[in-house]
């Protein structure tokens, strides 16, 4: 990748916390598990620019097939669409939060909250739940601290894949919630092919750093894309993003 006057970082969740992809003005490349995001937002050489794999921006109420970037950047994946799953409202991702509950019990009252605040109602999907908690951290994060808003970005991993092969990917990298080597080869290759290490992203590193193998080229991904938004080279899905009621943007950037 060309060199930027920027620092720049990729995210994506992993179990436990988040693992992120560094790239220095000069170029150079580096990864790093967190236990909380402040931990990168708030290092001693903090990126000016981080692209991360979560959802920012939840709207009082979703229509049919979630959010707006949701809705809009599916066609664009082919037969990846279902990796974009649908957000629910705010009060459904908040009804989770309480750890005294039982999650069979939290996400059952989540689903009663989607259905109440969706057209038409919809409950939440299961792979959704499991990531409120770290949705909730980015929410009450931007919130606390808005300035944060023109640093911290939505992406989507596939999203940016697609757009580095110029065609939607037709070899997805997990298979029944397991590692698909097909997969992680072809995305890796991608990202070799755009400036990235071959040992940064490899199977060893993740291992090193004890995140998911996936979850490392997620990040690597999420990288590429903050580079474009650096470089004023990324385009948002909406155009331009849209804002929930709190002021936090709606909006997957690639």
């Amino acid at each position: 990748m060309a060199q930027t006057p920027m620092r720049v970082a990729g995210v994506d969740g992993c179990r436990g916390g988040w693992v992120a992809v560094i790239v220095a003005p000069d170029g150079a490349m580096s990864a790093r598990r967190l236990t909380a995001l402040t931990d990168l937002i708030d290092a001693p050489s903090p990126p000016d620019i981080i692209a991360i794999d979560m959802p920012i921006g939840l709207p009082e109420r979703v229509e049919a097939k979630g959010r707006a970037p949701e809705r809009l950047v599916r066609p664009l994946l082919g037969g990846r669409q279902s990796s974009v799953f649908s957000m629910p409202a705010r009060a459904a991702v908040y009804a989770s939060v309480d750890p005294a509950v039982a999650e069979e019990a939290r996400y059952r009252h989540a689903c009663d909250v989607a259905r109440a605040t969706s057209t038409p109602p919809k409950a939440v999907a299961k792979q959704a739940f499991h990531i409120f908690p770290k949705i909730i951290e980015i929410d009450t994060l931007l919130r606390a601290r808005p300035a944060l808003q023109t640093r911290l970005y939505e992406c989507h991993p596939e999203v940016s894949f697609r757009m580095l092969n110029g065609a939607p990917l037709d070899v997805p990298k997990k298979v029944k919630n397991a590692p698909h080597a097909p997969g992680l080869a072809l995305r890796r290759t991608l990202l070799e092919a755009a400036g990235f290490p071959p040992a940064l992203l490899s199977a060893a590193h993740a291992r090193a750093l004890s995140v998911g193998a996936d979850d490392l080229i997620d990040a690597a991904a999420a990288a590429w894309t903050a580079h474009r938004l650096a470089r004023g080279e990324a385009v948002s899905f909406p155009a331009p993003p849209e804002r929930d009621a709190l002021g936090l943007p709606i909006a997957i950037w690639a």
